[in-house]
């Protein structure tokens, strides 16, 4: 791999000749291949798994393989049982669960944000960690990049989460608050070089400068959406300091914040601060030290002050104001724990929400363009409802609410393909759902000598198989 010059003097001047020529050697190396297991799935896709090498030290969910398998082509992938992340990413597990537990009440409900969540790695790793009953907003402004964001959030089944398509100036003036904000900010992509060949191409000084300003912008947004005394996650996946270091002190001295200690392992090879003069806690994964490619994070706890308070007073007037009964649609028919919801009519679809937070989906609705909320139930197409994806990879699904049909590996790639399929004799007329391993895909409407196949067009399998 030919590297930048200018980025080869510019991270040699920070670590030195011998650590640079360390990390040259390591992006020439293949990237390793890691997954993170989604528990709310369990099917024991690790038990016996010859693909398996070692566990990720910092996340328990997660695992390193001996090589890449397709995972386009194993069903489990797509019914959201584990999901494909770079190792150093899974850092923001460890994260989560050191922040939370020194909160006094750190089983109580949170609301976090993830600013820049495409493709959704880092916002399933939240979801997965936060407090039981926590809602989750993960926002995309990339209109060609919240659709895999949405799918990535609808196929882990969680139902506590909003997906939105929005810049982050958008939230700044939503009057939405938040306890934790994820800010995984837009940058150069150094840490990325050996597994994106176009990040080296696009590299430039000058883009590490616009990043640096972009940065600051989002995070500026972000800070005026966080609650006195919340914890806001700044993160990148490159090197430079002024990216990172440069960033993070600009976030504390103008901003108003302190720096938060996160304890770690000597053997994990993370790097701390590498700007002269700043020793706070950061945290740098450098390849060739670690196993995984290049990221930085560092956690800022903000302090209080007035004009957040304000907001804060402003949420609880559009609280009290946006209040609304449910539905006429019963779904005990849908879910296993239905009294927890609120049912909402959007348009031609019928939406289960959590009713502890069905404010913040009316105050989101009402300032930001909402992708997906909650758990679609269906679309109302006269008298019957058409089930939708997004109920059938839902973990709340009641395991009485459809008839199974569970498909062996050809027949469920078959399914994903969106190619039509035939059930057996014995399996009843219309909506079924189809199973991998136990584990739902989607559904099919069963008119007897045929199935039709109901999953989502977008989401299809288009790769021819080797």
């Amino acid at each position: 791999m030919q590297l930048p010059i200018d980025f080869e003097h510019e991270i040699t001047e920070i670590v030195g000749k011998e650590e640079y020529q360390r990390l040259a050697d390591a992006l020439a190396e293949d990237p390793s291949v890691s997954v993170r297991l989604n528990r709310k799935k369990p099917c024991r896709w690790e038990e016996g798994n010859d693909l398996i090498d070692d566990k990720v030290a910092w996340c328990c969910d997660g695992f390193y393989l001996k090589s890449r398998p397709s995972f386009t082509f194993d069903p489990l992938l797509h019914s959201g049982a584990y999901y494909v992340q770079e190792a150093s990413s899974m850092f923001l597990d460890h994260v989560l669960e050191k922040v939370l537990d020194e909160k006094d009440n750190s089983t109580l409900p949170i609301i976090m944000l993830d600013m820049c969540a495409a493709p959704g790695g880092k916002s399933t790793i939240a979801r997965s960690r936060l407090p039981e009953g926590s809602l989750l907003m993960a926002n995309e402004p990339i209109g060609k990049r919240v659709q895999i964001l949405a799918e990535n959030i609808q196929k882990q089944g969680h139902a506590n989460t909003i997906v939105t398509n929005n810049y982050p100036k958008d939230y700044a003036r939503s009057g939405l608050m938040f306890d934790m904000i994820l800010c995984d900010v837009p940058c150069s992509g150094e840490g990325m070089f050996r597994k994106d060949i176009q990040a080296v191409e696009e590299w430039s000084l000058r883009n590490v400068e616009k990043c640096q300003a972009l940065q600051r912008e989002i995070v500026a947004d972000a800070w005026k959406c966080l609650k006195p005394d919340g914890t806001l996650i700044y993160s990148t996946c490159t090197f430079n300091t002024r990216e990172n270091e440069e960033n993070i002190k600009w976030i504390a001295e103008e901003l108003g914040g302190e720096i938060v200690e996160i304890p770690i392992e000597e053997s994990w090879g993370i790097t701390g601060s590498l700007l002269k003069g700043f020793n706070k806690p950061v945290y740098r994964f450098i390849q060739g030290r670690t196993r995984g490619e290049g990221l930085f994070m560092a956690v800022i706890r903000k302090l209080s002050d007035e004009e957040t308070i304000s907001r804060k007073a402003k949420q609880n007037k559009d609280k009290a104001k946006n209040k609304k009964k449910n539905g006429s649609i019963d779904l005990s028919c849908y879910l296993k724990s239905a009294d927890n919801f609120s049912v909402i009519e959007e348009k031609d679809q019928i939406i289960a929400f959590p009713k502890n937070w069905e404010h913040i989906y009316k105050l989101a609705q009402k300032h930001l363009h909402t992708v997906h909320s909650g758990i679609t139930i269906g679309q109302q197409k006269g008298r019957d409802i058409v089930p939708d994806q997004s109920l059938a990879l839902s973990i709340e699904l009641s395991e009485d609410a459809f008839p199974k049909a569970e498909l062996e590996y050809d027949e469920a790639i078959s399914y994903l393909r969106k190619e039509a399929i035939t059930l057996a004799e014995d399996k009843p007329r219309g909506y079924v759902v189809v199973t991998y391993k136990g584990l739902p895909l989607g559904f099919v409407k069963n008119i007897g000598n045929r199935a039709n196949n109901l999953y989502p067009s977008e989401w299809r399998i288009r790769k021819i198989k080797d």
